[in-house]
């Protein structure tokens, strides 16, 4: 069964406390897919997430990088970014599959351009803008999503 849920987020602060939230409901691991156009919230939502790890420093998004790491007490959490990605081989060649261990958390911008090379998501997001706010729709497509939207909807 897919659940689903939609939130208005006013602003960077509602985006960022909603990143948060989705960080204290995702303990056991989680792959997480952001899709939106460019500027649409994606690192900042994942800034609210890392943050709500633990992370006390700056979140940039890895968009030459392809992954920003963050190894911290509570979980290791990786950013990826796909955009500049010219060919989804390229992954491999970069040891994709070593990092979506069970109880890492795993957030992936533009994860169209990944192809067969990473996993199903637990959660896929899709944020866009509205007027000057933004609106984000969380989709579950495993049952570790299905429990972050029960909790989220409870709440």
């Amino acid at each position: 069964m897919t659940l689903s849920v939609g939130f208005q987020l006013a602003d960077e602060a509602a985006t960022v406390a909603m990143g948060n939230k989705l960080a204290s409901l995702t303990e056991q691991g989680a792959v997480i897919y952001l899709h939106g156009d460019l500027g649409a919230g994606k690192t900042t939502l994942t800034r609210g997430i890392v943050q709500g790890f633990g992370h006390q420093g700056k979140v940039k998004s890895p968009t030459y990088t392809l992954v920003e790491p963050y190894e911290l007490a509570k979980a290791n959490v990786y950013h990826f970014d796909l955009y500049r990605l010219g060919d989804p081989e390229e992954l491999e060649y970069m040891g994709i599959r070593d990092y979506f261990s069970n109880d890492a958390i795993c957030v992936v911008e533009w994860p169209e351009k990944g192809g067969e090379f990473i996993p199903v998501p637990d959660l896929d997001i899709t944020m866009r803008y509205v007027g000057e706010a933004r609106e984000i729709e969380i989709n579950s497509v495993s049952q570790r999503g299905e429990a972050v939207i029960e909790q989220l909807t409870r709440d």
